[in-house]
C-alpha cells in the first residue's frame, strides 16, 4: 500500500511545475511506485491472483501513458524513463 508520505514524496520528485499532480509523469511515477510494492507483494503471496489482476491493468495504464508521452515529447518520454530506470 502506497502511503500518504511516500505519495507526496513521489509527487513533489517528479512534478513539473508547482502543484502538479496529473501530469503524465507524476501518473506514471505513482504507477511504478505502486506496481513495485506489488511485485514484492507476489514474492511471499504467489497464488494472489486478484491483486495480479490489478496488477496486470495498472502495468497496462502505465504502458498507455507511456505511449501517450512517447508520441507528444520523445525528450520528456526518455527523460522519465531514464528517471524510473524503467528500460535497460
Amino acid at each position: 500500500m502506497l502511503t500518504k508520505e511516500k505519495k507526496t514524496k513521489v509527487i513533489e520528485e517528479y512534478q513539473t511545475a508547482k502543484g502538479d499532480t496529473g501530469s503524465p509523469e507524476v501518473q506514471i511515477a505513482i504507477l511504478t511506485s505502486r506496481i513495485n510494492e506489488l511485485t514484492e507483494h507476489f514474492k511471499a503471496h504467489p497464488k494472489d491472483h486478484s491483486s495480479r489482476r490489478g496488477l496486470l491493468k495498472m502495468v497496462g495504464n502505465r504502458s498507455a501513458l507511456l505511449k501517450y508521452i512517447s508520441k507528444k515529447d520523445v525528450k520528456r518520454y526518455r527523460d522519465i524513463i531514464n528517471r524510473l530506470g524503467l528500460r535497460k
